[in-house]
């Protein structure tokens, strides 16, 4: 009995949903694809907590964007531009299809390689960027460091990690702890520039 159970807890939910804003409610289907980990409905209702329910005005980069949980929930309270970068092809026909249905028009979507576009955002472009690359990645620091580079003054960077990042790894990035949270194995930060 502990096995499939165990299994269960790991296996992909077939949906997650927006949990505020304009689409509160609204459904996004979640594809049965090796390193596909959407951030858990109890993780983005305390990363929005955080962040303030209204975020009117932000310019937002969803840099590993999956199935848009993260960035669709931004749109939905009111970000002025949403940025999704995802890489495999189907999981970005995916989000331009709910881009569409949701008439999302703040949103762009963008076939890329992640980190490739972190690097290439204009310098203190973005309010929030997201990362929520999969876990296995090794690549990290190039990411905080370019998320740091693209952030305004008192912008923020979300990281979700398999491991707590602490101030002293940060600071190479030029980045410092505001927010951490553990659910389960995935350790939420909110992440802002050093002064």
């Amino acid at each position: 009995m502990k096995g499939p159970v165990k299994k269960a807890m790991h296996a992909a939910p077939g949906e997650v949903r927006i949990i505020g804003g304009q689409w509160k409610r609204t459904k996004l289907a979640v594809p049965d694809k090796a390193g596909l980990r959407p951030t858990p409905d109890r993780v983005r209702e305390t990363l929005f907590n955080w962040l303030g329910q209204d975020l009117g005005g932000w310019r937002c980069c969803d840099a590993f964007a999956g199935t848009g949980a993260l960035g669709f929930e931004a749109a939905s309270r009111g970000a002025a531009e949403v940025r999704m970068v995802e890489q495999d092809p189907a999981l970005v026909a995916r989000l331009k299809a709910v881009q569409t249905q949701l008439q999302a028009q703040a949103v762009q979507v963008s076939r890329a390689d992640g980190l490739a576009a972190l690097k290439s955002l204009p310098a203190q472009s973005m309010d929030l960027v997201f990362l929520d690359p999969p876990f296995e990645v090794d690549f990290y620091a190039a990411a905080l460091l370019a998320a740091s580079r693209a952030i305004t003054a008192q912008g923020l960077v979300y990281l979700e990690a398999p491991k707590a990042w602490r101030d002293e790894e940060l600071v190479a990035c030029g980045l410092r702890v505001h927010r951490h949270l553990r659910a389960g194995a995935v350790h939420a930060h909110l992440l802002s520039r050093l002064d």
